[in-house]
């Protein structure tokens, strides 16, 4: 997201924190906001007396600014969320497309097996067999799968889907991600290098 006044670009929260949802526009005329939701459990990360801090353009003047959670409901399966001192629309209205984070609790752990939180993955080693092909340096969330992009040596980014078939190990503890990409995929960026 970048500042529409000439601010700056806006500064992610640290590494540690987690990414929970984006507001896309006010809803009614009592401060409500829509939310894209960016979590699958928005009951904890949205419960009633949660902070979120805020992404937003350093010439905003949310920047720097945490909200409390008031409530999270849903119409019609959109998710609305209400927080305090946000009680009309206007003041809603200038918090459009703020991206909302949440303090993470290092020793929290994702609820299902086979599941790690973004700034767990990134910065690992990326391995084919046993060569280290590139570094993970994000992940794509997108609506079919999630991609995980590599950065090669070469200086190339590739993304890999994130499924079983080509990532079957992820080891957050030893610092790698195996993968078994389709054909294709890592050879023009190995023939580079060569």
């Amino acid at each position: 997201m970048t500042g529409r006044h000439g601010g700056l670009p806006a500064p992610k929260p640290q590494r540690a924190d987690l990414r929970v949802g984006r507001l896309t526009k006010a809803h009614g005329l009592k401060g409500a906001l829509k939310v894209e939701l960016y979590t699958d459990d928005p009951d904890l990360r949205f419960e009633k007396g949660a902070t979120v801090s805020l992404q937003v353009p350093t010439d905003s003047p949310w920047f720097g600014q945490q909200l409390v959670v008031k409530e999270l409901r849903f119409y019609n399966a959109q998710p609305v969320v209400f927080f305090e001192g946000i009680d009309d629309r206007t003041v809603a209205e200038g918090l459009a497309r703020a991206i909302l984070w949440v303090e993470h609790d290092p020793t929290e752990r994702p609820q299902e097996d086979d599941a790690w939180f973004d700034h767990q993955l990134v910065g690992l080693d990326v391995k084919r067999d046993d060569q280290v092909v590139g570094q993970l340096v994000r992940v794509d969330h997108l609506p079919a799968q999630d991609l995980l992009a590599v950065a090669t040596s070469a200086g190339d980014e590739v993304l890999v889907p994130f499924v079983k078939q080509f990532v079957p190990e992820v080891n957050p503890d030893e610092g790698f991600v195996r993968i078994t990409p389709p054909g294709g995929l890592f050879e023009d960026v190995e023939d580079e290098s060569e």
